[in-house]
């Protein structure tokens, strides 16, 4: 297993080489640059200013220079943000994603698949209807729907929590961005829970164990789940990506500084290096996923060997 992830990670260096330059090349094709705005600044101000981001170079030697600076970890400098890095921008958003979007995908971990053992185990009951619904609300309405409603009902009709702002790692601020990445994911996780633990229990070997007289709950328990938490996991990589792109939408909706508002203003003020520097980051922790999904699977199936 240890060999096989060592070839995952060697994998991943031509893999981002590709995506960074695809970006690279997009970003400079891009009509307008990062100092172009409705005042505008005097031709020496922007020499000066393209000398010192190196944009006074050709094309292909700003782009060396880039791979140079992010070998030793440096993501470069914001061209909008002064005195900024990229890094510690990102070090600044980062938490703010990790909590609200982290926090998320485990409680829709936890009652997605509780949701749809339930399901499951009562199919075409009114238990299973509701948890259908909740998958279908959930899949229908996307997440700039969702967001305003919870603030609708929560902030201004019931004034319990507030509509947005962060305060610090304050819980109050963080229930409803949680409850919109929760409401979503769970729609998911337990669609994808019920049909696969259905499939389970109508197998041979299930069938065997209730023969046997077992009781439901260790059959459930003991030989059901791990192969049913296969799709489970399968769909959790997806998932994890989806709630990074989920909080460009979440973060807008409800005014957080993490990596969404980043990813905007860097797209909106043709920051050359944020963007590539947040590309960087969610092409690393998507390949990381993928690999954790993989892996996952030799531990539920023990017919699964790397």
């Amino acid at each position: 297993m240890w060999s096989y992830a060592f070839r995952r990670v060697l994998m991943t260096i031509p893999t981002l080489l590709l995506v960074i330059t695809v970006c690279y090349l997009m970003l400079h094709a891009t009509p307008g640059g990062p100092f172009d705005s409705e005042r505008k600044i005097s031709a020496a101000v922007l020499a000066n200013l393209q000398a010192k981001y190196h944009l006074d170079l050709p094309l292909w030697q700003q782009y060396l220079y880039y791979l140079k600076s992010l070998l030793q970890g440096d993501l470069g400098a914001s061209f909008r943000y002064a005195d900024w890095s990229v890094n510690d921008l990102v070090a600044n958003a980062l938490p703010v994603s990790l909590a609200i979007g982290g926090g998320s995908l485990l409680l829709s971990v936890f009652i997605g698949v509780g949701l749809g053992i339930i399901a499951a185990l009562r199919q075409n009951s009114m238990v299973d209807y509701l948890v259908m619904l909740v998958g279908n609300l959930g899949s229908a309405f996307p997440s700039f729907i969702i967001g305003p409603v919870l603030i609708m009902i929560f902030a201004i009709w019931f004034p319990l929590l507030p509509a947005g702002g962060w305060n610090d790692y304050q819980l109050a601020y963080m229930v409803l961005p949680m409850a919109l990445l929760t409401f979503i994911n769970v729609s998911t996780i337990g669609r994808v829970m019920r049909g696969s633990l259905i499939e389970v229990m109508n197998s041979n070997f299930i069938r065997t164990a209730k023969a046997k007289g077992l009781p439901m709950r260790t059959i459930v328990f003991r030989h059901s789940l791990k192969p049913a938490l296969m799709p489970v996991v399968s769909v959790l990589g997806p998932l994890a990506i989806s709630s990074i792109t989920s909080a460009v939408v979440t973060e807008s909706v409800f005014s957080l500084p993490g990596l969404g508002k980043l990813i905007v203003n860097g797209a909106s003020n043709r920051d050359y290096t944020l963007v590539l520097g947040l590309v960087v980051l969610v092409t690393v922790v998507a390949v990381v996923l993928n690999l954790l999904v993989d892996l996952a699977y030799a531990l539920l199936d023990p017919k699964i060997r790397y």
